[in-house]
Parts: C-alpha cells; sequence; structure tokens
C-alpha cells in the first residue's frame, strides 16, 4: 500500500489482492469513489444507485453534467435488471459479454441506476467487463458501479494507475492497481433504444464483428453532440495540453510525432511510434500513454500521422478526432 497526498486529501493506492477488492467494494457501497482496471481504460467506480455517489463522479472529473455514465454490473442477468433487453440485444450480449461493448438500452421501469448517472434520460448504458479484477470488485460490491475513465474530464484516459494517480490524486479515495490495460481504448458503445441500431462510439469491438451478429449499424444524427445518450460524445475530449495536428506527413518546428507504421518522417522533438509494424491492436493499446507521454510543456503541437480507418482503427481515430478539436 502506499499513500498519496494532494491538497491534504488522501489516496489509497493498493495491489489487486483479495482484501483491496472486499475493501474497494465497501468504499463504493459507501458512496466512496474507487479507481480500478478494466479491460479498456481505467475507471473511476462508484455506486451507480446512488445520486450522491454519482455526483462525487462528476465533482471529480470535472465532467459536464449531461454526459451519461456507464453503469457496469457482472453478468447478464444483472443486466437485464436495469434494461429492457430486445433479440437484438439479447444477441450481441451473448457475443460480446464479458467484454469491452457497451449498450444503450431502455430503463427498466424499476432501473435502480441513478436518472444523474443517465443525464434524465430514459436510457441507460450498461456494460459488463471482462477484467478479472473488474468482475471480482463487481462481484463483491454486489450494485451496478458508474465508471467512466479515471481521469479529469476531457483530459487523456488512463491505462495504468499510475496514470490515475497522475490526473486524480486526492480526488479518489482508493486506486487499485491491476496493471496495464490490455485494450487501450474504451468499449464500443451501441444503441439499441431505437428502431435501428446506432453505433454511438467506436471502440474495443468493431462495428464489423457487431454486424455480423445484428446486420448494418446507423450512424449518430446531426445533434448527438448536443444531448448525448452516452459517454465519449462530446467533440473535444481525450484532449493533451498542447494542440494535436492530424494527417501529418512531415513534421513542424517544435513538434512532437505520433507516429504510426514503418515509414517515419524526421525531425521531430520527439517521436513515438504507435504500431511499427502497423498493427492496429497494438496502436489503440498504445495511444492514450503515448499522447500522455508526448504532451509536455515547451512543445508546438502534437503532430500524429494517419493511421487506417479500418477495425480499431475507426475508435483510434475517433479518439484523436475528438483530441484534436479546439478548445
Amino acid at each position: 500500500m502506499r499513500e498519496v497526498v494532494l491538497n491534504g486529501l488522501e489516496t489509497l493506492v493498493e495491489p489487486a489482492d483479495p482484501d483491496t477488492l472486499e475493501r474497494g467494494a465497501a468504499l463504493i457501497r459507501v458512496g466512496r469513489l474507487v479507481a480500478f482496471p478494466t479491460e479498456t481504460v481505467y475507471g473511476l467506480g462508484a455506486d451507480a444507485t446512488s445520486d450522491v455517489a454519482v455526483a462525487r463522479i462528476y465533482e471529480a472529473k470535472g465532467r459536464p453534467r449531461f454526459n451519461p455514465l456507464i453503469a457496469h454490473v457482472a453478468d447478464v442477468g444483472a443486466a437485464r435488471r436495469l434494461a429492457v433487453f430486445d433479440p437484438r440485444a439479447g444477441a450481441v450480449a451473448a457475443r460480446f459479454w464479458p467484454g469491452p461493448l457497451t449498450l444503450v438500452l431502455p430503463r427498466r421501469a424499476d432501473c435502480p441506476v441513478s436518472l444523474l448517472a443517465c443525464a434524465g434520460l430514459d436510457t441507460v448504458a450498461i456494460r459488463v467487463p471482462a477484467h478479472p479484477i473488474a468482475q471480482a470488485l463487481l462481484q463483491a460490491a454486489a450494485v451496478p458501479v458508474a465508471a467512466p475513465s479515471a481521469n479529469p474530464s476531457g483530459a487523456v484516459s488512463p491505462t495504468t494507475a499510475a496514470h490515475v494517480v497522475q490526473g486524480l490524486a486526492g480526488r479518489v479515495d482508493m486506486v487499485i492497481d491491476g496493471g496495464a490495460c490490455a485494450v487501450g481504448v474504451e468499449s464500443t458503445i451501441l444503441d439499441l433504444s431505437g428502431p435501428e441500431p446506432v453505433l454511438l462510439r467506436p471502440g474495443g469491438v468493431t462495428a464489423e464483428d457487431i454486424s455480423a451478429v445484428i446486420g448494418p449499424l446507423a450512424v449518430p444524427g446531426a445533434d448527438a453532440h448536443a444531448r448525448p445518450k452516452s459517454p465519449g460524445l462530446l467533440l473535444r475530449h481525450y484532449a493533451p495540453g498542447v494542440p494535436v495536428r492530424l494527417g501529418a506527413t512531415a513534421v513542424g518546428p517544435g513538434e512532437a510525432l505520433l507516429a504510426f507504421g514503418a515509414d517515419v518522417p524526421e525531425g521531430a522533438a520527439e517521436t513515438l511510434n504507435l504500431s511499427p509494424s502497423g498493427d492496429l491492436t497494438e496502436a489503440a493499446a498504445n495511444l492514450f500513454r503515448y499522447l500522455r507521454a508526448l504532451d509536455r510543456p515547451g512543445r508546438s503541437a502534437i503532430a500524429v500521422m494517419p493511421v487506417p480507418e479500418r477495425g480499431l482503427g475507426a475508435a483510434i481515430n475517433d479518439r484523436l478526432r475528438r483530441a484534436a478539436t479546439p478548445p
């Protein structure tokens, strides 16, 4: 165990052992904040049924109140107690859960998830994570756990416990250290609350894989950013402190370079390559960590080489476009 103190407030950083998980679950049940690893990124967890606990998430992250949170549960049975499942939802849940897929579904009349977590909407976003530590924590907590990424709102998402501490020390009660996250980008978000399936956010499960189960997916309408039905739809999100320039084939003065593939331009202040071999899975796992590493004072920008818009590349480019949106 170690303690991190910021502005007089303590954050415990604990290894992911059974005792830690029990204590973390107990903290969640009394309305406190616990950061924990999932297969995508680290989540900032709180009791999703408690308005006060959910408000603490928004406060800790500085998150806009109209941006909903995902409720994490341990299994499909728990998810069905929160939302109305149609045959499409049943099919994708059977295929991709546990895993990096979030479903937006109509709330059941007796759904206990806080309306604050749902931004006042009649839908609820639900995920069953695959990470064994997340699974153990959810089972021990025995409540739905609202868990956005464990970072200040709009900043680069955390894929290690150290990233959580960098952004939220003093704002979270416990960080459960489970090592680096395997997927490295957030979950795919699929809206099944209407007559056609809508891909709200690309992520760890590809659109192609989902389409193979339930058919073609629509894209969000023009007003999706004004009143989001899920996290990750704000135009500026996942943003470093220095500007991000996309589509770079050369490097300008003072720029760092986020590269992809083998043909990398020279002259950058610093270069990190998402995947020298062009592997999109490797690139996704490295994305947030490398953005953080290149986000340093004195840099004029982070130049980003093109990434193919296929498979996980769609999720990577979605994050990069939001990071590059001016404030």
